[in-house]
């Protein structure tokens, strides 16, 4: 495989680097099958090989990679269908878990941590591109996000249900992902994001169960069915 462009690789730690190669993996350049080694990949993203290492068990536990012999992982095999089966699950546990959630009222953690989350993604905004550091930021804000709902509503049912489902590709809350090429596209995406969190809040607020949860299941959709209304890699691309 050829490096891929300096232009194209983020800079920056771990979270990155499981950025990157994510990327790599959904545009194709690790076709399925293909066995990864960490010193060719951390050939190719410029970085060393603990970040490669961590990346590889990260995006294992994601599902795209799967175990190989003792140290070695390959990239495992899915389909469009696959994808989008495990978003649409996802948004079904969680659309339920907004439900309840109207349905008891929002408690002062909870409403303060879903509201620094609101802010944050206007932080992010604000400068009206996106650079790695706003990605970044993006992603451990959107984990928050998501999980300050469903840790609310209190039920491990919901809880170990979705832990489950996040092992299927892409099927995580923090399974984001950046098309490099296309950022001012992408800015877009998250600032749909960014409304649908504030949709969501303010359901949860009002105690709008049904609210609530529609757009719980509709927020599930954003990051890989929305993508070509942006001009974006979607699930095909996969």
């Amino acid at each position: 495989m050829d490096p891929i462009g300096a232009q194209d690789l983020p800079s920056g730690g771990a979270p990155s680097v499981v950025a990157s190669l994510r990327q790599l993996i959904m545009a194709g350049r690790y076709a399925a099958g293909t066995r990864l080694a960490e010193v060719a990949v951390a050939e190719v993203l410029g970085v060393s090989r603990t970040p490669v290492r961590l990346a590889f068990r990260t995006l294992a536990q994601e599902g795209l990679l799967q175990p190989a012999g003792k140290r070695g992982f390959v990239v495992r095999a899915f389909s469009e269908a696959d994808v989008l089966c495990g978003i649409e699950v996802r948004g079904v546990l969680e659309g339920l878990a907004a439900r309840r959630l109207a349905e008891r009222g929002l408690d002062p953690v909870t409403r303060a941590t879903l509201a620094d989350c609101l802010a944050e993604g206007e932080a992010v905004l604000a400068g009206g591109t996106l650079g790695e550091p706003e990605i970044n930021r993006w992603s451990r804000l959107n984990e928050r996000f998501h999980g300050a709902i469903v840790h609310a509503v209190g039920s491990q049912v919901i809880a170990d249900a979705i832990a489950r489902n996040n092992h299927l590709p892409f099927a995580s809350a923090d399974s984001i992902v950046i098309d490099r090429s296309a950022l001012a596209n992408e800015y877009e995406k998250i600032r749909l994001a960014q409304m649908h969190h504030r949709l969501i809040v303010d359901a949860l607020g009002r105690g709008e169960s049904a609210r609530a949860e529609m757009l719980m299941r509709e927020h599930a959709y954003v990051g890989l069915r929305y993508a070509p209304l942006f001009g974006l890699q979607g699930a095909s691309a996969a």
